[in-house]
């Protein structure tokens, strides 16, 4: 019996929909390497979806199957009920699924703005004539993105930061502009990878607050990469685990925390 999500807290009224993706026994190998070997899990609509294990377990490599970055020789990917032919990142992109990167993938010499308008090239008129010309409908829709843009800056309040060159900020800032970005795309499907890592205690309440708000008031679903033990059992209805490219633990947090091969293989101590 697989047990369901539950709700984070007991004020949490957030309703846990049907499957949207089922990763079925996905094998990526590099070479004589196998990163990912026969690992399978879903993700349920509305849920955040936590994916942790220890460093080379094929974390980031599964998102990059996800995201469209890696292609696996083995396995099937289904998003809403259907399978999923091999795509390219942008592709996958169109399908409603954008991420953020374990390293920070930003313009540095543009501004938070610009960098933020980036994300709304799925949503922008490819037509070079009307954009030229700035008229009538590449008007409207220009207008129409930069408004999306202001709303997601004022919503992870960066406002004060706007026409900042994103190489002057501090990396804490760096993380919530890549956040910003991927959120005005309009994802159905956010993933994460690691977009707490190297930040500060204060900085991680933030990141957290912003991410459960990403959650709650729009309804994305959240798949994320993170090692931080206490924010991945606070913030995650389920958690996969992976070790050396295995699935070893899949289910809420408290019997991840609680399973044997999780505890010993990551953990190291119970967190009873």
């Amino acid at each position: 019996m697989i047990n369901q999500p539950q709700p984070r807290t007991s004020t949490d009224d957030r309703v846990i929909g049907d499957v949207i993706m089922q990763m079925k026994d996905i094998t990526l190998r590099f070479g004589g390497v196998v990163a990912i070997s026969s690992i399978s899990f879903d993700i349920r609509e509305g849920e955040i979806r936590a994916i942790i294990g220890p460093n080379g377990a094929g974390k980031s490599s599964m998102l990059n199957v996800i995201s469209g970055f890696y292609r696996p020789q083995e396995g099937e990917i289904w998003f809403r009920g259907r399978k999923r032919p091999a795509m390219k990142p942008y592709q996958v992109a169109r399908q409603g699924i954008a991420r953020t990167f374990q390293n920070i993938a930003l313009f540095e010499g543009m501004s938070v703005l610009d960098n933020v308008m980036t994300g709304r090239l799925n949503h922008m008129n490819p037509n070079v004539f009307l954009q030229a010309i700035w008229k009538g409908k590449a008007e409207r829709e220009e207008v129409e993105n930069r408004e999306r843009a202001e709303r997601i800056i004022d919503f992870l309040e960066i406002q004060h930061i706007r026409k900042t060159p994103v190489s002057r900020l501090p990396y804490g800032l760096k993380k919530r502009v890549e956040l910003a970005r991927a959120l005005v795309s309009e994802p159905s499907l956010l993933l994460l990878d690691e977009p707490m890592a190297g930040m500060n205690v204060e900085e991680k309440e933030d990141m957290s607050r912003f991410i459960l708000d990403v959650n709650d008031e729009f309804g994305t679903t959240i798949a994320l990469i993170e090692h931080d033990m206490g924010v991945v059992m606070d913030l995650s209805d389920r958690v996969v685990v992976m070790d050396y490219g295995k699935k070893i633990g899949d289910g809420i947090p408290d019997e991840v925390r609680s399973n044997q091969d999780v505890i010993d293989a990551y953990l190291g101590v119970s967190h009873d």
